[in-house]
Parts: structure tokens; sequence; C-alpha cells
């Protein structure tokens, strides 16, 4: 799917530099272009992407803080900008515009949603979101933030992407090595995606292509990406249970949502040498996906590389009934409620000097 990758706020911006690496690395084009978008400059100043910096007379340069409403406020003054940027590298080889935005922070979390619904305005092509939650761990802004921002973009965006920020986290890994950890598994998942049908090596039984993946998306709602891959035999009968257990592994541990696995549509990728892929086990591995999601709209197909390793990449879509994603939404609800106490409760800090003996200087 010909992509172009719009990376808002700091996550944002280095998700998108992530998957334009992939896709150039591994040589399949499906991403057309990609610009990053931030309020502060110093975020912008090491992406090697086409950069716009806005808000420049609110906050210049410096970032709006974590404050989403702000990042709201900066982006619609200044959409006309970006989308003049965007103007020269949304061109008709583009079949779909992904936003990509950490949803916690202030940048992304408030301009995304903005950002989505002006291009919504000006282009007939699909419009999606790849967002990405904060973990558990993080506070309670971070989770207000992304429910605020979730709620927003679901409205918003044709379909919407999410990725936990504890989705795969090792232990023992420094936050900044996380992060960047995240973001590579992240790139391989969704470049993959995006790459189906755009570069394919050799010829498929049946290859999954661009309209497969939109027609998936067309669910809307939240969608979860998945992977796993295994070493695979010369002889495609050996690799029928390969295939069965990469795609199970790719839904049970490899999902960017974990648990996320109620979906209204799927769809099912096997990548590998053409020679390698068993027919049978796609098949047998996209029935297994309808019973697991319970969705009788699940599609299935080949992704030919030059590999001797065989990969399962599985989308899933409208998991937003999932426990995982009800479970977010409930401790964002908590946490605003929690930050509205504590706004109540704190004390005006001139109320100490409430003294009738005391005079103001004005």
């Amino acid at each position: 799917m010909k992509t172009v990758l719009v990376g808002v706020g700091q996550a944002g911006g280095k998700i998108a530099t992530a998957l334009a690496e992939f896709d150039a690395e591994m040589g399949f084009g499906a991403v057309v272009d990609a610009v990053a978008v931030n309020t502060a400059a110093a975020d912008l100043d090491p992406l090697p992407l086409e950069t716009v910096l806005i808000g420049q007379d609110r906050v210049s340069g410096h970032g709006v803080g974590g404050d989403n409403e702000l990042g709201a406020e900066v982006m619609q003054a200044d959409a006309g900008e970006v989308l003049g940027t965007l103007s020269s590298l949304i061109t008709s080889e583009a079949e779909a515009v992904f936003v990509v935005a950490g949803l916690g922070g202030g940048t992304g979390s408030g301009g995304a949603p903005v950002l989505i619904r002006e291009l919504q305005r000006v282009y007939d092509v699909p419009i999606y979101a790849l967002g990405v939650l904060p973990g558990r761990d993080e506070g309670a802004l971070y989770q207000v933030n992304a429910g605020r921002s979730l709620k927003t973009t679901l409205r918003e965006a044709d379909a919407t992407i999410l990725l936990a920020n504890d989705a795969w986290r090792a232990s023992g890994e420094s936050v900044t090595e996380g992060y960047d950890a995240l973001n590579r598994k992240l790139a391989k998942r969704v470049g993959l995606l995006l790459a189906a049908g755009e570069a394919t090596q050799g010829v498929g039984e049946s290859v999954v292509d661009a309209s497969e993946v939109i027609n998936t998306l067309r669910a809307g709602g939240v969608a979860a990406v998945g992977y796993a891959d295994a070493p695979a035999a010369e002889d495609p009968e050996e690799n029928l249970n390969i295939v069965i257990s990469t795609t199970r592994k790719s839904v049970m541990t490899g999902l960017s949502l974990p648990e996320a696995t109620t979906a209204d549509a799927a769809l099912l990728a096997v990548a590998g040498g053409p020679d390698r892929i068993p027919r049978k086990g796609v098949e047998k591995s996209r029935r297994w996906l309808e019973d697991e999601t319970g969705s009788m709209e699940v599609r299935g197909g080949d992704f030919p590389l030059d590999s001797d390793r065989l990969a399962s990449i599985v989308l899933l879509a409208g998991v937003e009934r999932s426990d995982r994603v009800q479970r977010f939404l409930e401790r964002a609800r908590q946490a605003a409620e929690e930050t509205d106490e504590e706004e109540r409760a704190r004390e005006d800090p001139s109320a100490a000097f409430d003294n009738d003996e005391l005079d103001g200087l004005l």
C-alpha cells in the first residue's frame, strides 16, 4: 500500500522515521514519503525527514509541555502550513495517509486528531492513525491525555492502529532502549503490512495486496497488528505446522495491543519464499483466526519474499470491544477523575495571606 507518513510530536516523528528507514532498507517502496511535525525544534533537528515546526508564535519552538489542549490549538492554527507541505507529497500515487503519534504527550496527543480531521477534508484516500498508548506505570497526565486523544482520533480517522507502550518491553532495558526497541518492532510489523503486494519477490498462489489491507481496516475503530517468524524448510509440506504456529504466536504473544483478539475483521499475510509457503497451512491458519477472533471476515494470502524464514503478519480490525482496550479506557477515566479532584482540592496560594491586618500594594 503506497503510503505517506506524518509523524506528529516526538514519538510520532521517531516512529515515522523508523518506518521509513525499514521500508528503504527492505527496498519495498511502500512509503512514498514521510514528514515530521512538532512544536519542539530540538526534537525535529535529528530526524532525517522533512520537518515542519508549528506553534512558534505560542511556544517559540520549546514544545507544549504535555498540554494536549494547547497542542490541538497550535495544530488548528498552523494546519494550513502543514497541509501546504503535504500537498506536494500526497500525490495520486498515495493510497493512504498514516498520521503517527504518541497519544499520551502534548503535541502528538492534541495535534494528531486535528490534523486527521483537516486531511479528511482535503483528500479522498483513507486517513489512518497509528497511535501509541502510555504504559500502565506512566503518570496520570499521560493516561488522561491518551484517553481524550484516542476518543477524538477514533471519531476522525478511518481506522486507528494502536501500540501499547508495554506490549514488548523487556526487563532490564533503559527507557531509551525500550522505546527504540519498541519503534523497531512496530516498524517491522506495520512496514511489512504496508509492503504486502508492493514489492513481492516471486509469484505466490494468492498474494495479499493493498486492497485487502484497506478492506480489512474498513471495519474502522481500533486495530492491532501482530508478527511472528521461524526458520522454514525447503519443502512446503514440512512448513504446514510452522505457519500455524507463527500465526498463533503473532496473535497470542506478538500483538501491538496484547489480548485484543475479539475483532470485526482480520487479515493474515504469510511472508517467505513462495516455494516454501504451504497453501494448506495458510488456509488452516485463516480458519483458526476466524475461531479466535469470532469474525467471519478473515482474509488470508501470501507475501512472497526471498527468505529462508516464514513469518505471519496479522491485522485485526474493530478490536475496541476487547478487554485490553476497555481496561485502558477505565484507567484513563479514573485518572481524569483523580486529576479533577486534585484540581478542586488544590488551595489557592494567595489564600494564606487573607489577613485584614495586611494591606496589599494595589
